[in-house]
């Protein structure tokens, strides 16, 4: 093989067989039958499951049916929304491979980015997305951005390797080396580049593998959800059995007992639960959506909405990654900070046209695309100055370049470069020099890259064959930054209101990222170097992270043992990024936030959440969106206990009492049909709190199940309770047949269940917020109940199928007065508690914990 031809085909595909393809391990796609397995796993979703099982063996057709729909309905609703997440997941790695042109054989072959083997030669060209690590052996002018590696924004310059190199690579983001890396980006010049690693073997895939040694944590809610649901199930199942065994030796008829026994146990497990966290959470991800965030694992929506600390990259997250002019100087002493909406003053308007004629017409480095793009016109150079005659290159020994320009009256000369180097063309006298070094040395304390900028007059055409051989005067300094992203201010101060911890952790130099930190807003803090960091141990650096809110010249493993001292710290840590070098943390942390556009496979994979316009003011609505769907949450979770006391207690009642049965399987499962749209459409559906963004996080150990929860569940149960069973014995002592008494006490639960939903809609107490508060999928489910209601009353085979009297419209009357009354008496109730508990101090919601 001959080194300018390039392998053959057959050596290439050889090498593709031995070495696998140029790509990433894949995280397994999941496919629908493993996700829907997935949702098998939630043991009450599983008892629903059974539960029709157990009907079809006991003949019940309707009631199988019935309460099969309802798991086949939540199983559903996640199926369809993870599957649709893992397929723009595919979407977004499709886009991102990048594609490869190889030398064959002698011919050049445009091939993709996975069929890269080593010993590839790979011709580059400005623009190009690099498929694998590769040493240049041919170069030209060429610049590489490794960003997405390093965290710094501004290219590095490589150059071909001499002959007797060394093949092993440093780490990127070198100045001057022959190496480039997968995933970095050609942003000037061209050459051609050797392949030494592939797929796993490169500098990404290397990052890649060590994320498969960090676990992802399991969602707390689900943890406290299974063990609340394990506990109701045991203690359901052993009051059923009880049933079961009552029923059969007191009253004969072991059929109707086990048929009893189910009954009581649909009425007494809260198979809601499960239900309502996979519905909100689905759902949540869904709304989510809309606005540009992909969940990659719905429960990291809730968790972010529990953040303490958001730990966030500079380099293309907090800032664009490109470069604009942000000060400029001039030798007179003046100075300006170029601000959006702020005309530049006519001499520092020079300043800029000057530094743009010293610069490429077609520029391609970030710099010079920077100053022709502060001009303020997109006008060629050449319109109002004529030719670019002859130019000047920077070189190793004079790091500076001019451009001489010919209108056809005058010749005009324009030089920049490094500071220094446009000193000594100037000659400058000391007294200049240090006014100059000075006002460089202010604007490097500001994160700000400075160029200097030169003009002079050429006598005539015979150029001279060095810049040093011109006369140059110093037209100024131009200062460029890696400008802040427009949302970012005010997602921080967000961030801030609403008690979370902005911490910026970054590559870049100290000064700039304290910089870009103060612009951002957020906190005056220390700043911690990686040195600094290296030098401490945990319990060192623990101490040390209650007062840094800036880590600077971090390398990647770095960015990892800062998360994990947050966590041990016990804060709840969310970690932004799009580079490979925050993948480890953005899976470390217990929320991951990954940019989809810039990011990376390998940053998108370990993240659970995805930024799809890396926007990241997105990140506070995400933050906004997991408090809701907590506090939703915690709403349904109040009204299923709540509604469960009477259920279980009509259900209860004729058999302690020795009255005929009045609710079966059927019957339960129906009203069912009515809790379950309750409890996962009308409260994930609940507006906000109107203090959702401005009080602090919950404790990261709240316990999503208070004690203060539960008993204000039971109370409103308990009340609902008491008036369906005065109702029910006052119309058993006035001879009501039963078939008219079941088809009462039916309609009169189903009020109580709507005034319960009313109730729980809302943290504060109002009751005409709790009427009015708008909702659209109440208005749905408040039309399906009337439209089921209506059905049951006109149609007599629903009445025969229910074993329902015929109901006066006296008694439908009471029925709905009952709820009307028990929502009146509760929204009093949460009044006055509300009262109570803040006389002593504590204006905790009765959802949640008191602070006392």
């Amino acid at each position: 093989m001959a080194d300018d031809t390039g392998l053959t085909s057959a050596e290439a595909a050889a090498r593709l067989a031995s070495d696998g393809p140029n790509e990433l391990a894949r995280a397994g796609r999941r496919s629908v039958l493993r996700i829907a397995l997935g949702v098998l796993r939630e043991p009450m979703l599983l008892l629903l499951l059974l539960g029709g099982g157990a009907y079809l063996l006991l003949g019940s057709l309707t009631e199988a049916l019935i309460l099969l729909a309802f798991a086949t309905f939540s199983i559903a609703v996640t199926v369809v929304q993870e599957a649709r997440t893992e397929h723009v997941l595919e979407a977004l790695r499709d886009l991102s491979a990048p594609r490869a042109l190889v030398i064959r054989g002698g011919a050049r072959l445009r091939v993709a980015g996975r069929e890269v083997v080593c010993g590839d030669l790979i011709v580059l060209e400005q623009g190009d997305r690099i498929a694998a690590d590769a040493r240049l052996v041919e170069a030209h002018d060429l610049q590489a951005d490794e960003s997405l590696l390093t965290g710094e924004s501004l290219p590095v310059d490589k150059v071909a390797a001499k002959e007797g190199f060394d093949d092993t690579a440093p780490r990127p983001g070198g100045e001057g080396l022959p190496f480039l890396y997968s995933g970095s980006l050609v942003t000037r010049g061209s050459g051609i580049a050797r392949v030494l690693a592939t797929g796993p073997r490169s500098e990404i895939g290397r990052i890649g593998q060590s994320l498969a040694g960090l676990e992802t944590e399991a969602p707390r809610l689900a943890r406290e959800t299974t063990r609340i649901v394990t506990w109701c199930a045991v203690g359901g199942g052993a009051v059923a059995l009880s049933v079961v065994l009552l029923f059969g030796l007191l009253r004969g008829g072991w059929i109707e007992a086990v048929l009893a026994g189910i009954a009581i146990g649909m009425s007494m497990l809260p198979e809601e639960f499960p239900v309502v966290l996979t519905v909100f959470l689905a759902m949540g991800a869904w709304r989510i959506g809309k606005v540009g965030v992909l969940t990659r694992r719905a429960a990291a929506i809730e968790t972010l909405g529990s953040a303490t600390v958001l730990c966030t990259d500079k380099t293309g997250t907090l800032t664009e990654n490109r470069m604009s002019v942000a000060a400029l100087w001039l030798p007179s002493g003046e100075a300006f900070a170029l601000k959006a909406g702020v005309a530049v003053p006519e001499g520092f308007q020079a300043l800029i046209e000057t530094g743009a004629l010293a610069s490429a017409e077609t520029p391609s480095d970030p710099m010079e695309i920077a100053l022709l793009g502060a001009r303020g016109t997109d006008a060629p150079l050449s319109e109002t100055h004529g030719n670019l005659v002859q130019a000047y290159a920077l070189r190793p020994d004079l790091l500076a370049m001019s451009n001489i320009w010919d209108d056809g009256q005058e010749l005009r000369l324009s030089a920049k470069g490094a500071p220094e180097a446009i000193a000594g063309l100037c000659r400058l006298s000391q007294a200049d020099h240090a006014a100059m070094k000075a006002a460089v040395e202010a604007m490097a304390e500001r994160g700000i890259r400075v160029l200097a900028v030169a003009t002079a007059a050429p006598q005539d055409r015979n150029w001279a064959k060095s810049q040093q051989d011109y006369h140059y005067t110093l037209a100024g300094l131009t200062g460029l930054a890696d400008p802040l992203r427009a949302s970012v201010p005010a997602a921080v101060a967000e961030c801030r209101s609403a008690g979370i911890r902005v911490v910026m952790i970054t590559g870049d130099h100290a000064a700039t990222a304290r910089a870009i930190a103060i612009e951002a807003g957020i906190a005056d803090g220390d700043v911690l170097t990686g040195d600094d960091l290296a030098a401490l141990d945990d319990a060192e650096l623990a101490q040390r992270l209650k007062t840094v809110t800036v880590f600077a010249r971090i390398m990647p493993e770095q960015k990892l043992r800062i998360v994990q001292a947050f966590k041990a710290s016990g804060e709840i840590v969310a970690m932004t990024g799009d580079g490979v070098n925050d993948a480890p943390s953005l899976k470390a942390a217990h929320i991951g936030v990954a940019m989809g556009q810039r990011g990376t496979d390998v940053a998108r994979e370990a993240a659970a959440i995805v930024l799809l316009e890396d926007d990241f003011g997105a990140i506070v609505q995400a933050v906004r969106l997991g408090r809701r769907i907590y506090d939703n949450i915690r709403k349904a979770m109040a009204f299923i206990f709540a509604v469960h006391v009477p259920i279980a207690g009509l259900a209860l009642i004729p058999l302690l009492f020795g009255l005929p049965l009045l609710f079966g399987p059927i019957h339960i499962a129906l009203l069912e049909m009515v809790i379950d749209p309750v409890c996962a459409l009308v409260f994930e559906a609940e507006e906000d709190e109107a203090d959702i963004m401005a009080r602090p996080p919950r404790a990261p150990d709240e316990a999503l199940f208070s004690l203060r929860m539960i008993a204000w569940s039971v109370f409103q149960g308990g009340a609902a309770l008491a008036m369906l069973a005065a109702v029910l014995f006052v119309e058993t002592a006035n001879a009501m047949p039963e078939t008219e008494l079941r088809a009462l006490m039916f309609f009169a639960l189903i009020a109580a269940v709507l005034a319960l939903t009313f109730v729980n809609r809302s943290f504060s107490a109002s009751l005409g917020q709790a009427l009015l508060r708008p909702n659209p999928a109440l208005r749905v489910v408040l039309l399906a109940i009337v439209a089921i209601t209506g059905a049951i009353l006109f149609i007599p085979a629903a009445q025969t199928l229910l074993k329902f009297g015929t109901i006066a419209w006296g008694d439908m009357a009471l029925a709905v007065g009952l709820g009307a009354l028990l929502l009146a008496l509760l929204e009093a109730g949460k009044f006055l508690l509300g009262r109570f508990l803040a006389r002593r101090g504590d204006r905790t919601p009765l959802f949640r914990e008191g602070a006392a």
